[in-house]
């Protein structure tokens, strides 16, 4: 869906003729008041379930959550997905022209913020005429249902926010600084022009995902899937121990494991949309106009929560959705909460677990009964 503009960012900046990229699914009812809208975490995008004709690979990318029978039953919901402003995956981002120069954005789009993408969401619902809404997110994406309940209280019925937090750690800030150093020190980076170079900064990108998918793992699950098991290329090789006693062969699995995710993240992700994702991550932080105090911050939504946590997740640890917890429950609002002992770390949140999927079957049955009353 395309829009003149402008849409006023938090930079001071302002986008003009832009298109957001959105997918739907199930049947809106009569009175608009069964809507969905699922927002996407870093890499992925508008595209959350079913797949498409002819591309048997294609599943989106919360299909388990997603669709008729399954927790979020698009047999009853209409669910909205919309690609990101900045992204890679359709919307107008850095790879697109910037109307104003006639050229390629590059590093000259507009850094954007949590909350610019949730007024560009509300404009793409109000062209689709919803005014109420449930919203539900994992990871950034329950940072962006967490900001719809603040930004425009009127129209969020429920938040549905698993695997977040209320901002991030200096830790999560420093491992994001990371990676954004390993892409824009990428001799092909350009300044963040690499488009009218003909070049990507794959090797940067690489850098960035292996950084990345470290942290979305736990240590239980790395241990138990790799172990210190070396490749079956290097088994039997000169020495016995197995080892080639190399610092640039890839003998361990978990090291062929990290290449093959990296190689695989630089053949589709954009470089600068990197940068401006992490960066919004970074920028995230309500509690900061109210001098720190989240229960302040909250004190204007009016929604239902679920949230729900994964207790080997160290990214965003159980005790980050508690702090969320203890502010919606200070301001007496309703709040349901889950924490899921699953091994998978961060990503968890993206995987089949009974309890997981269980618990929010359970509560969108409940938010099915409410619009049948």
């Amino acid at each position: 869906m395309s829009f003149a503009g402008p849409l006023a960012l938090r930079s001071g900046a302002a986008l003009r003729d832009y298109t957001l990229a959105y997918e739907t699914y199930g049947t809106l009812n009569a009175d608009r008041s069964n809507a969905v809208l699922v927002c996407h975490a870093l890499n992925a995008s508008h595209h959350v379930a079913g797949v498409y004709a002819g591309q048997p690979r294609s599943e989106g990318w919360w299909d388990n959550m997603i669709g008729p029978g399954k927790p979020v039953d698009t047999d009853r919901f209409f669910v909205i997905g919309i690609n990101n402003l900045g992204s890679c995956f359709g919307s107008t981002g850095p790879m697109h022209i910037d109307p104003a120069t006639g050229r390629v954005y590059g590093a000259d789009f507009p850094v954007v913020t949590v909350e610019d993408w949730v007024d560009a969401q509300a404009l793409l619902l109000d062209a689709l005429g919803i005014d109420t809404l449930a919203v539900m997110g994992g990871s950034l994406g329950g940072m962006q249902a967490l900001s719809w309940t603040l930004q425009y209280p009127a129209r969020v019925q429920h938040a549905v926010v698993v695997a977040s937090a209320p901002n991030l750690t200096a830790e999560n800030i420093a491992f994001n600084e990371v990676a954004r150093r390993a892409i824009v020190t990428d001799p092909d980076f350009n300044g963040g022009h690499f488009y009218e170079h003909g070049v990507i900064p794959k090797r940067g990108l690489r850098i960035a995902r292996m950084i990345g998918h470290i942290t979305y793992l736990s240590d239980d699950v790395m241990n138990a899937k790799f172990g210190r098991t070396l490749r079956s290329a290097v088994k039997g090789e000169a020495d016995p121990s197995g080892y080639r006693y190399s610092t640039q062969d890839v003998e361990f699995q978990i090291e062929s494991y990290l290449r093959y995710q990296g190689d695989k993240f630089s053949e589709y992700f954009d470089a600068n949309t990197y940068l401006l994702i992490t960066r919004a991550l970074d920028y995230f932080d309500p509690a900061r106009a109210h001098g720190g105090d989240l229960t302040a911050a909250f004190a204007q939504a009016t929604a239902k929560f679920l949230l729900v946590s994964f207790t080997t997740d160290w990214r965003f640890s159980p005790a980050r959705s508690r702090e969320l917890v203890k502010a919606l429950l200070d301001n007496r609002r309703s709040v349901s909460y889950a924490e899921i002992d699953a091994p998978h770390g961060h990503d968890a949140f993206l995987l089949d677990d009974v309890r997981y999927m269980g618990v929010v079957r359970s509560y969108f049955e409940r938010i099915a009964k409410e619009l049948a009353a």
